[in-house]
């Protein structure tokens, strides 16, 4: 034992004491830690979940369509590719400008696809109860086509559009389509609908069992859009002088459904 008066004064100094406190503390908080680290990877990394419960859940969401979507095709024949694609120029031309004074945005009018392609004709003429000779096709002129595709926003107006698209001649028209211009917002909605159920689900039936929920092992989605109405006008010729009502067009309300399944592990 060291009886020096000096060594024993340097160990027994308030210096001294408070380092000696303060490794102290700085071990008890490391060993804590490391049990801590080791009782959340027991938990976390062990062997996969073989005790198990599954559940459903729909959510289900209704909103009003906030957009329309139509398309039209104009269709010409020309003895050559050049006026072909003249004439669907002009009835094209024709039908932007009464678009545009409806104030649809250059934005929401946009081609979904043109063509230009030959038409053939087969020299040799096919009689009845004979069989037909086919000679060298021959060119006989050419056919253009194009199609637009438009957005409505101001919905209310629909039947204006469709009527000004009569009023161009045309006559290759499809839609409305009434929908949502951000479905994935409102599916968002459902989703979480859909999860609430399935929680609420999931804590009834361990109450049920007599069992406590761990966590999620496992999660699976799937939804349903609203099928899209179609309508279609073969009734609008050009040149019609017959006054004609506006087009009443119901958009009703579309649904978007949410439909998942939770796998939860249970102890």
């Amino acid at each position: 034992m060291d009886t020096n008066p000096q060594t024993q004064g340097i160990l027994g100094s308030p210096i001294i004491t408070k380092l000696g406190a303060i490794f102290l503390i700085v071990a008890i908080v490391f060993i804590g830690a490391k049990t801590l680290n080791a009782i959340v990877n027991f938990d976390t990394i062990s062997e996969p979940a073989s005790n198990t419960i599954s559940v459903q859940g729909e959510g289900k969401i209704s909103a009003a369509p906030d957009i329309a979507l139509i398309s039209f095709t104009v269709s010409e024949n020309g003895d050559n590719s050049a006026d072909a694609q003249d004439a669907v120029a002009k009835k094209i031309k024709v039908a932007l400008e009464g678009l545009k004074g409806l104030k649809i945005a250059d934005k929401d009018i946009k081609t979904g696809s043109y063509s230009v392609y030959p038409r053939y004709a087969n020299q040799q003429p096919c009689y009845a109860g004979q069989p037909c000779v086919y000679g060298e096709q021959k060119i006989v002129g050419f056919t253009a086509s194009q199609t637009v595709e438009v957005k409505v926003r101001a919905i209310d107006e629909t039947g204006k559009v469709l009527s000004v698209l009569g009023d161009a001649g045309i006559s290759n028209l499809n839609g409305p389509n009434f929908t949502l211009d951000d479905p994935d917002a409102v599916r968002a909605e459902a989703r979480k609908e859909a999860i609430k159920e399935a929680r609420a689900k999931a804590k009834q039936l361990a109450s049920d069992l007599g069992v406590r929920i761990v966590r999620v092992v496992n999660y699976s989605e799937n939804g349903a859009y609203p099928p899209m109405p179609y309508f279609k006008n073969d009734m609008m010729a050009a040149g019609s002088a017959a006054p004609r009502e506006e087009i009443a067009l119901p958009a009703g309300e579309n649904d978007i459904i949410v439909n998942v399944s939770v796998v939860y592990e249970i102890r």
